[in-house]
């Protein structure tokens, strides 16, 4: 009876001892409770509690993603669906407020509404089109604003994403026939500018030679005797088949063409 009731201690005892140990994981804050209310907070590691008494409830501070799909109007009135990312972890310093205020279970209670929230209110500050061609601006003042909102329950956000932004077919549409006609501007544009310069070439080349006949004609070098030289050095030898009183304005009677040359 004596070794039944010292064995018996024994257990108790090891129970006891073994029910007062608690285990903290690295990236985790204890909270102990005692009788359900706050007692303290425990650091990652080993710690001990009063069996049956205390109770303790870890919680994570390390990064984490959240993802949520948001449906909000833009600035002009156009059905915007997308999914949104998260990535932030709990402030530790301030786990026992949460945990009082909260809970455990933050996550599910602050960060999706947040998330929805901020998505619907940045979004109405832009047009559709701009939410697409502003995709930057979007994502970087949705991240401040809800910054801003979960930072007031010890929360850090880390970084923010706009995955995707979704319109409904027809707005796709519209957008794509857009951009197509505005490709088509600009095709015209660099078309009408090159035919600019075409032009503009021709006429200072046209400028240019008229330039350099009239400074011949003004220098006596545009003689007769030198326009009869440019004509022959142009004629392909074969005379006109109907001659009239003009065609004698160039005499090529003295003129033997080079037959060497053409054999």
């Amino acid at each position: 009876m004596k070794k039944i009731i010292i064995f018996s201690a024994l257990v108790i005892i090891a129970i006891l001892f073994a029910s007062s140990i608690f285990v903290v994981p690295a990236g985790s804050v204890g909270i102990v409770t005692r009788f359900s209310a706050v007692n303290r907070m425990a650091e990652p590691g080993i710690g001990m509690k009063i069996p049956f008494i205390d109770s303790v409830h870890n919680m994570s501070v390390r990064t984490q993603k959240d993802e949520v799909n948001a449906s909000a109007m833009s600035e002009n009135l156009q059905v915007v669906t997308s999914t949104v990312a998260i990535n932030y972890h709990l402030d530790g310093t301030n786990a026992i407020t949460v945990y009082q205020n909260i809970g455990t279970n933050y996550a599910e209670i602050i960060i999706a509404p947040a998330l929805q929230n901020t998505f619907k209110s940045v979004t109405a500050k832009f047009t559709a089109e701009e939410l697409i061609t502003n995709r930057e601006q979007v994502r970087l003042e949705a991240e401040e604003e809800l910054t801003a909102q979960l930072a007031v329950y010890h929360v850090i956000v880390e970084n923010f994403n706009i995955v995707n932004f979704d319109f409904s077919p027809e707005f796709q549409a519209a957008i794509e026939a857009k951009q197509i006609a505005q490709q088509a501007v600009e095709t015209s544009k660099q078309k009408l500018a090159q035919a600019e310069i075409d032009a503009q070439t021709a006429v200072a080349q046209a400028q240019g030679q008229a330039d350099a006949q009239k400074a011949m004609k003004d220098s006596g070098s545009l003689t007769p005797e030198y326009l009869q030289y440019l004509f022959l050095t142009k004629w392909n030898g074969t005379l006109p088949t109907v001659m009239t009183s003009a065609s004698s304005v160039f005499d090529v009677s003295g003129y033997v063409p080079n037959t060497t040359s053409q054999q």
